[in-house]
């Protein structure tokens, strides 16, 4: 993912208004990210627990979702899959992220939910840079196309939220 400053990550954000970009809490000075280790940035708001962040390349722009995240359960004996990365994780480490949807859909309240990793470093997961803390169960798929399918379920679902709208109008970023 290329570089983003932080005027770039609040002004791409398609669901959410500009005064609730404003007060956003970034996820750290955006020149300290390790960018070329990631797909899409995704980060929980250190101030609000209940709000994350999803910014990924979409064509030619970048696009960001608000999303509201669930608060996991404590339980280290049952386990969980990512929907975006495939990584297994306890059931403390997955929760569902929920991003309102595109157009008049979401302003009736509807919204598209994922299972993923609750601190939304897929990139980190696929890449092996880092570990869970279940053992994986082994995958046929190389290290670049595990990137590829994170890449796709993460495009997959982004669309999903923006093309919900039946008029076909996208929200402006």
């Amino acid at each position: 993912m290329r570089p983003l400053s932080a005027a770039e990550i609040r002004g791409c954000l398609a669901n959410t208004s500009k005064g609730e970009a404003q007060r956003l809490t970034l996820p750290g000075p955006p020149e300290q990210l390790a960018w070329p280790d990631l797909d899409f940035l995704g980060w929980r708001d250190a101030k609000a627990p209940g709000r994350a962040y999803l910014v990924t390349p979409l064509g030619s722009t970048v696009v960001g979702l608000a999303l509201s995240a669930t608060v996991p359960p404590r339980s280290l004996m049952r386990s969980n899959m990512c929907g975006f990365c495939h990584t297994l994780h306890d059931a403390a480490s997955i929760a569902l992220f929920a991003a309102r949807l595109a157009g008049a859909a979401g302003r009736a309240g509807n919204t598209a939910g994922m299972y993923a990793c609750t601190d939304l470093a897929c990139s980190l997961y696929v890449r092996e840079l880092r570990k869970p803390f279940l053992p994986q169960p082994p995958e046929s798929l190389t290290p670049q196309e595990r990137v590829a399918r994170l890449r796709q379920k993460v495009t997959a679902f982004v669309t999903h939220v923006l093309d919900a709208d039946p008029t076909g109008s996208r929200p402006a970023a």
